[in-house]
């Protein structure tokens, strides 16, 4: 495996009047074995991120660095990367066995080493009773395991994962982001991860970098990037539901945004008099929706409260040791 470098790196589409920059002089250094899911909604910049590591997209300007090579001239089959997509990207007339061996087979690695790789890492995804099927024969989830047994078995430097869980259901998803944190642990891989559902961010990642129109945001573990967002960006985004940002509440600071996640904003017989709009029960919790004069607030409670009514007025007050505060001009974290 091998540490990955981006350093200065910059895209830009066009030139002269038509020239767009979609990726803004981003930096991030992956350690080796590391797992780092790029983060961010639509349009941000993160697929094309990623595929500048792959290859697959010529960068304008700056430095990426795969264990101890630049690899910025270099084509993709040179960069010792696999890359798992979100269409699968099997061919349908193969077998399972086919699809996974097919890379190994135009590398002309020999018959019993192949057939060595594969079974392990078959064994490794479950997939060992379903070699001999073709992929139309097999669940979404089925073919997804399929397309990391193709890149598990290339035994690359870096796996790169383009939005891979995008076509499975809720369900199968969560299934498959446990194969994934189980693959990562047994084969120790450095990964790039992309994703836009901030839920798969914090589920899988050591560390996260969440961009924003092209810009890294923050760098820094779930934790770090839920307990101490870098920005208002950032507190918005990473979170469900998000943060609320306040620019009126009562105690708020002149030229600033007060935030607080709504599970530390506690109902109390005193407090900010909030006038409750909707309440969604969620299982073992409730999430209610109210305003504070013309602002929007969501509070957190648990399902054995007593239920608000709409229309009712609570009171709610934020803990003090959980108050973020960000610059109202530029949404930078105070």
């Amino acid at each position: 495996m091998a540490a990955i470098s981006l350093r200065d790196v910059v895209k830009r589409y066009g030139r002269g009047k038509q020239e767009l920059q979609v990726i803004h002089g981003v930096n991030a250094e992956i350690t080796d074995r590391e797992f780092v899911v790029i983060v961010g909604p639509s349009g941000c910049g993160k697929s094309t991120l990623l595929r500048m590591v792959a290859g697959l997209e010529e960068i304008t300007s700056g430095e990426i660095w795969i264990g101890d090579r630049v690899v910025n001239q270099l084509e993709p089959a040179e960069r010792d990367i696999a890359m798992v997509f979100q269409n699968y990207a099997l061919y349908p007339h193969m077998s399972v066995f086919d699809n996974m061996a097919y890379g190994l087979k135009i590398k002309k690695v020999p018959v019993d080493e192949i057939k060595m790789r594969v079974d392990k890492a078959a064994g490794i995804l479950e997939l060992g009773g379903l070699l001999e099927r073709k992929p139309g024969q097999l669940s979404g989830g089925q073919r997804q395991r399929v397309a990391m047994g193709r890149a598990i078995v290339r035994q690359p430097q870096v796996f790169l994962f383009d939005e891979p869980l995008s076509n499975l259901d809720a369900k199968l998803r969560a299934q498959t982001r446990i194969e994934i944190q189980k693959l990562h642990r047994e084969l120790g891989i450095t990964a790039l991860f992309v994703t836009h559902d901030q839920v798969e961010a914090m589920t899988l990642a050591e560390r996260m970098i969440v961009m924003n129109a092209g810009r890294m945001e923050q760098f820094g573990t779930p934790e770090e990037v839920y307990h101490r967002p870098a920005s208002t960006f950032v507190a918005s985004f990473i979170g469900s539901p998000p943060m609320n940002l306040l620019k009126d509440a009562p105690g708020a600071r002149a030229g600033t945004i007060m935030g607080i996640r709504p599970e530390h904003l506690d109902i109390r017989s005193s407090g900010w008099e909030l006038c409750v709009e909707t309440v969604e029960l969620l299982g073992a919790e409730r999430l209610i929706y109210g305003r504070l004069g013309d602002e929007r607030i969501i509070v957190r409670s648990e399902e054995n409260q007593p239920a608000p009514k709409v229309n009712a007025i609570i009171h709610v007050a934020p803990r003090e040791d959980r108050l973020h505060w960000f610059d109202a001009g530029t949404g930078k974290r105070i």
